[in-house]
């Protein structure tokens, strides 16, 4: 057990630094915050800790190895992630000026989106990102023994996940405080332009990545 503890520490020791990193997930959560209001950030949270899962799962069963050695895959994976980030830029960069009403922050009111939808933008925007491939194959080969039983590994990733969804959760609230509420309905359409310039900035960047 007490091995079990050591990778988890080691695991999570990295994980934190990745958690906070700024990149596509935190962009989109803060955007969501901003403009749908605090329920669809949240459920934009589960849906970025539920594709980390997903991430996991295929590590754990070793597709990771083979999208890591397959220029082809993983430039499928990787032009995915580039169209989708440059087609929320761009969307980002043509929304208006955004009204949000009293109750918007707590996703009473001042928002259309639905859950499913929420949810999804979180799950796209991190299941297709390439370097979470190579991200979770690193660490697990490097931290994780390759006799540890997998249920163990798969906890390990629930661990990972729930710390990601409680981070981006934390976002959330922060970024739908009244104060800043009332700082984006001053400010919405520069805050969407300049969203829609750091999801074409990541597409573009994400463009760029070769498989190691």
């Amino acid at each position: 057990m007490s091995h079990f503890l050591i990778e988890l520490a080691s695991l999570m020791a990295i994980f934190s630094f990745a958690i906070v990193s700024p990149g596509a997930d935190l962009a989109m959560v803060m955007r969501q915050s901003l403009v749908h209001g605090r329920r669809q950030a949240i459920i934009t949270s589960f849906g970025i800790g539920t594709s980390l899962m997903f991430h996991v799962t295929y590590t754990i069963l070793g597709l990771g190895l083979i999208i890591s050695q397959s220029i082809y895959l993983f430039n499928i994976v990787k032009w995915c992630g580039v169209a989708y980030l440059v087609y929320i830029g761009i969307k980002a960069l043509r929304a208006g000026q955004t009204e949000i009403a009293v109750d918007a922050a707590e996703g009473r009111a001042g928002s259309e989106q639905s859950a499913a939808k929420a949810f999804g933008l979180g799950f796209a925007a991190n299941a297709l990102n390439p370097k979470a491939v190579f991200f979770f194959l690193s660490i697990f080969s490097t931290v994780v023994s390759a006799h540890t039983p997998m249920m163990v590994k798969f906890g390990y990733g629930l661990v990972m996940a729930s710390c990601l969804i409680l981070w981006f959760v934390g976002v959330s609230l922060f970024m739908t405080t009244p104060r800043m509420r009332a700082a984006f309905t001053r400010a919405s359409k520069w805050i969407d332009r300049a969203s829609g310039v750091v999801f074409i900035g990541l597409g573009l960047k994400l463009a760029t990545e070769k498989a190691a």
